[in-house]
């Protein structure tokens, strides 16, 4: 017999990205288990953050300051903006502790099957971003599909005329993969962006 509010919880859990039913399930019942105080600092936790993070007004990345704190940081690179689809890629980039520029958050990247257009995405606001001079480069880091290499070149042809370099992340073989494994696609781009040693 279904208790109704474990499969409330369980349909509402189900419903995060990469959750399925029985994980939801499993999840369910370790909240049933941890003590309420854990619960409700959960609760409170998953509320606080939908309510005070919201999108940088300078980068679109998640913040609960206005600006960021990359975007305020004064010993980052003013001059090189690297944009990426989502939030969660500017975390990726920065766990590799390299890149010490800007970033543009795009909020998504143009997908014409999806009805997703240059316009409802954050490039105007990339282009706004430009238009003072101070940025040398725009590094475009999408994802190398469909969608992500169409943003990309998308936004490279509007960049090139206010005479900013434009630069792509290389893309192919990961560290540690093998070859016979790699698609065609992927070993094009390994050739492409192959480098002098």
């Amino acid at each position: 017999m279904a208790v109704e509010p474990i499969e409330r919880l369980t349909r509402e859990l189900s419903r995060l990205p990469g959750i399925g039913q029985k994980t939801a399930q499993r999840l369910a019942y370790h909240i049933l288990a941890m003590e309420e105080e854990r619960v409700r600092d959960l609760a409170v936790a998953i509320f606080n953050s939908k309510k005070q993070v919201h999108s940088c007004p300078v980068c679109g990345n998640y913040t609960d300051t206005d600006p960021c704190e990359m975007c305020a940081d004064p010993r980052r690179r003013k001059d090189v903006i690297c944009v990426v689809r989502d939030p969660r890629d500017v975390n990726a980039i920065e766990r590799m502790r390299e890149f010490q520029g800007m970033y543009h958050v795009l909020g998504g990247v143009i997908s014409p099957m999806d009805g997703v257009g240059p316009d409802d995405i954050r490039i105007r606001e990339l282009m706004d971003r430009l238009q003072d001079g101070t940025v040398k480069e725009v590094v475009l880091a999408t994802n190398p599909d469909v969608e992500g290499e169409a943003t990309a070149s998308y936004i490279s042809r509007l960049i090139r005329p206010l005479g900013v370099k434009v630069t792509r992340i290389a893309h192919g073989v990961p560290v540690g993969g093998e070859l016979e494994y790699a698609d065609e696609m992927t070993l094009l781009r390994a050739f492409q962006g192959r480098q002098e040693m």
